[in-house]
């Protein structure tokens, strides 16, 4: 699905451990987000501004940690590491790339680093820049002023590119041990076994196979694809649809409550405008999926694809 910073994303066969999510690609904590897990992938660990992460950081790629975030546990990488400005890790720290660091960085159990270490100077690079520009203007040196600009352009960095499958988690969500509550939309991979229960104001979407420890809640749309299983309850403002051979430990309540004919539920069922049953037609359901995906309205046909 595209990248869109306005879901919380779970990619294929991530598996919530006791204390440790494993999960594959890149992962993306954004500003003011709350991880009560450690994180361990094969890919890169990219962790915003005022950040937290409750557990160790283990990762095949770089990490990049933005200022005032905090690791309360350890920092693994077999690449390089950057961390930001007043940035605390508190456990150690290993890299076998390089390590570069803001001003005032707590590394409270020490590092081992194959590569280089730089230590960046408090006084930003961009504050130099300036000041330097501003002599050069008092000087009359335009012409100088005008290459060292042109430089800066060429050698500027872009945007660093995230990986085709990616764990994302938006600004100031919590992700808990017990309970998960994000202001956004949900997409749950594949074959995933997630802990926690789970609170957005935004759509929600589980994926084939894959397994919830816990209770679905949301003010949006609830959609279980096939085969999934849900050690809870699931509760929306809007419509559930519940898909083929879904088992559900719990109640389910909606506005309105669509039921495959051979799904589970296990406790009440409460559809504010009506329960209806059957079974959806697999071409249309795709389609209707694909659309979910990209934030498009599926709601008002799903009734038109069960029969």
């Amino acid at each position: 699905m595209p990248f869109d910073r306005k879901t919380l994303v779970i990619p294929d066969e991530t598996v919530f451990e006791e204390h440790t999510i494993v999960t594959h690609g890149d992962v993306v904590v954004s500003d003011g987000a709350k991880l009560e897990f450690g994180v361990k992938t094969d890919g890169r660990v990219f962790v915003g501004e005022h950040a937290k992460i409750n557990g160790v950081v283990d990762a095949e790629g770089d990490v990049h940690v933005d200022m005032f975030s905090e690791v309360f546990g350890d920092l693994n990488s077999k690449g390089s590491v950057y961390l930001g400005e007043r940035v605390v890790v508190h456990g150690k720290l290993s890299a076998k790339g390089d390590l570069d660091v803001g001003d005032d960085v707590d590394i409270k159990e020490g590092f081992k680093v194959k590569g280089w270490i730089n230590i960046r100077s408090p006084i930003p690079v961009v504050i130099y820049i300036f000041i330097y520009l501003l002599q050069l203007l008092r000087l009359g040196r335009s012409e100088e002023i005008e290459r060292i600009l042109s430089e800066l352009e060429g050698t500027q960095e872009g945007v660093i590119p995230v990986s085709q499958v990616f764990f994302f988690v938006p600004a100031n969500a919590v992700i808990g041990l017990q309970h998960s509550k994000v202001d956004t939309a949900i997409v749950v991979g594949k074959k995933c076994r997630v802990l926690g229960n789970f609170t957005g104001l935004g759509d929600i979407h589980v994926h084939d196979d894959t397994v919830i420890y816990g209770s679905l809640s949301s003010k949006g749309l609830i959609y279980l694809s096939k085969s999934v299983e849900v050690h809870g309850s699931l509760s929306s403002d809007k419509d559930v649809f519940v898909g083929d051979e879904c088992v559900v430990h719990g109640g389910v309540t909606g506005e309105r409550v669509f039921l495959s004919k051979n799904a589970t539920i296990e406790g009440n069922i409460l559809g504010r405008k009506g329960v209806m049953f059957g079974v959806a037609k697999g071409e249309k359901l795709d389609e209707k999926l694909k659309r979910f995906e990209v934030g498009a309205d599926v709601v008002d046909e799903v009734e038109h694809m069960l029969e």
